[in-house]
């Protein structure tokens, strides 16, 4: 497989930065160029009686869009190496954004980690890179937390 197009999904975990670190890794061996994606998962709103949002939400959305650009340069920042990065931040819930924003960019490969919980969690919960795996077009690499990648 030749991938040119690596899309790399991130929030602010230890396994977002080990699988940032093995999607830069891959993308500088295949000369692939990278998204960092951050879905902003959606805030209960509150409406006011005219249908307009509550004030409270807005001013949330916009430091949640500013705070997902901080958090994509610091990744660009501490594992980029120069490759040529899209950043990518929606509101949306987070496997159905990857999966959108994956299709949009026309990526060829997702990079995506996880944190590996089981039992009752997993069941109520699920996994948004299981999720990401089944619904996605293209491969998808998933990095475990447990995964060392020094």
């Amino acid at each position: 497989m030749n991938f040119k197009k690596i899309l790399i999904a991130v929030d602010n975990s230890t396994c977002s930065e080990k699988a940032a670190k093995a999607g830069y890794d891959m993308a500088e061996k295949f000369q692939a160029e990278v998204a960092l994606v951050n879905i902003i998962e959606p805030i209960p709103t509150n409406v006011n009686p005219d249908l307009t949002l509550a004030p409270v939400f807005l001013e949330t959305y916009d430091n949640s869009e500013e705070n997902s650009h901080i958090l994509l340069k610091e990744m660009e920042t501490k594992y980029g190496n120069g490759i040529k990065t899209t950043y990518l931040s929606v509101v949306d819930t987070a496997a159905h954004g990857i999966i959108q924003q994956s299709d949009e960019w026309g990526s060829d490969l997702i990079v995506i980690g996880t944190y590996g919980r089981t039992g009752l969690y997993h069941f109520l919960m699920g996994s948004v890179a299981e999720h990401v795996a089944r619904k996605s077009a293209c491969p998808v690499l998933i990095i475990p937390n447990k995964c060392d990648l020094d």
